[in-house]
């Protein structure tokens, strides 16, 4: 049976001359989408069963076709499979593939389709799944967090505002911060999943197609829920790449604020933590530093998935409709980004299982700043019948007292602070307390330690 010369584009009946040697170089794909040959021959299988079934092609055509898609999956996976550059893209090397494989047959796999439809339909299943190991990734994080909280909910250490001692909290409490975070930030993959099930497979170049098909059987053999709507916007459409890649940014961008943190707490100015030997790298030329390394990688890496956001926006801001060789750049920057924030969640789990806090740092730290100040307050409004800006005045007062005197406030003596409000008695001094302080927050979402430990359960019973 005959083939396809093997060295022959399948436009070259129309295109006589080969292109040139630099657009080759710079027009080809294949490096890049290679990663997407499952979803492709996934795609291409439930193709041509859906062309049987509309009697497009015949039984034997379509098994011929499937017998060589899934020879050339083996030989992919087996790292037998010779990619060849001026094939372009992962499509076109296949279909290549297939014609040395099975014959003339093969050139009814690209009946009713397009690379248009195609090359969408490969990318909205590779980031299904790949969202799916990402918030597998995101539960062990929040899972790690959890357990450094539950060791940490009497932790007591100094709630930061402009990096200046504010209030006291439970360094629980800070940790299940993030978990809130990293909890929005797996609803945002998932709530990415609606237009994602939307099937593009049909629409052709940009048209749709004059043959009888059944896009509603390729939907359902390719785990999609419904068809897409509109042909032109199909294959125009990549606002499922900027939502994975936004989502991509904001995950990454939580990371590196933790990350920030971890590394000033890991100061020698701070001290509230230490880092295992595991996660810190050594220096060249100063024996003694123990540096975060990998904490500041994850700082970073953030910054990377910003510019591939705004990479992908930038080509989007003027593309007219429909398919354009400009949109062939977001498989890379899809790729790229994806590898960011998986490795980035990876390093972040052993980073989370290998470090402690110094909670007597914390807990000295959390007695200086006179970060009871506000408790004073609040304790003059309900005690003493004062409007909350007055009670303000008289702890400043209080503060302005203890700094002069050069004492915290729990050196001062109630004859000292009589002296600011004559109605004080010795119950005030309960307040300077940072376990009360902290436990004083009972309010939803404070700090609280039974607050705290509810939110725990909350999270570990979820599913």
């Amino acid at each position: 049976m005959a083939k396809n010369k093997s060295n022959q584009a399948v436009w070259n009946t129309r295109i006589k001359n080969n292109t040139s040697t630099l657009f080759q170089k710079v027009g080809n794909s294949i490096d890049v989408d290679k990663r997407l040959y499952r979803e492709d021959i996934a795609g291409s299988i439930a193709h041509v069963e859906m062309l049987f079934k509309q009697k497009i092609i015949s039984f034997k055509v379509k098994n011929k076709i499937i017998y060589g898609l899934n020879k050339i999956e083996k030989e992919i996976s087996n790292k037998k499979f010779n990619f060849k550059k001026k094939y372009e893209d992962i499509h076109i090397n296949i279909e290549k593939r297939l014609f040395e494989i099975i014959g003339d047959e093969a050139g009814y796999i690209h009946t009713a389709r397009s690379r248009n439809d195609q090359v969408i339909t490969d990318l909205k299943i590779w980031i299904r799944s790949s969202t799916k190991e990402i918030n597998i990734l995101i539960d062990t994080v929040i899972n790690n967090i959890l357990k450094q909280a539950e060791k940490n909910i009497d932790t007591i250490m100094p709630g930061f505002t402009h990096l200046k001692n504010a209030q006291a909290v439970s360094f629980a409490h800070y940790l299940m911060a993030y978990v809130e975070m990293f909890n929005r930030d797996k609803k945002r993959f998932i709530n990415n999943l609606d237009n994602l099930y939307e099937n593009p497979l049909g629409v052709a170049a940009l048209t749709g197609t004059s043959f009888n098909i059944d896009r509603n059987y390729t939907t359902k053999k390719l785990g999609f829920k419904k068809p897409t709507n509109n042909s032109i916007d199909t294959v125009s459409d990549r606002d499922f790449v900027l939502d994975f890649l936004y989502s991509i940014s904001v995950c990454s961008m939580h990371i590196s604020r933790i990350a920030e943190e971890l590394i000033i707490w890991n100061s020698d100015a701070f001290n509230l933590i230490k880092l295992s030997d595991k996660v810190v790298t050594g220096s060249s030329i100063m024996p003694q530093k123990k540096n975060p390394d990998l904490l500041e990688y994850l700082r970073g890496k953030s910054g990377s998935t910003y510019g591939n956001l705004f990479s992908m926006l930038t080509i989007l801001k003027g593309l007219p409709l429909s398919y354009f060789k400009d949109l062939q750049d977001d498989k890379e920057i899809i790729f790229r980004s994806n590898d960011i924030l998986i490795d980035s969640l990876k390093i972040f789990n052993e980073i989370l299982k290998n470090f402690t806090p110094n909670k007597k740092q914390m807990l000295e730290l959390a007695k200086s700043g006179y970060i009871t100040a506000t408790d004073i307050a609040d304790y003059l409004v309900k005690n003493h019948s004062m409007s909350f800006r007055k009670a303000y005045q008289k702890t400043a007062a209080i503060v302005n007292l203890a700094e002069k005197k050069k004492k915290n406030f729990d050196e001062l003596t109630l004859e000292e602070l009589k002296k600011v409000e004559s109605k004080l008695t010795n119950d005030v001094l309960k307040v300077f307390d940072l376990k009360n302080s902290v436990n004083s927050k009972k309010s939803h979402a404070g700090t609280a330690f039974d607050n705290i430990k509810k939110m725990i359960m909350k999270y570990k019973k979820r599913k």
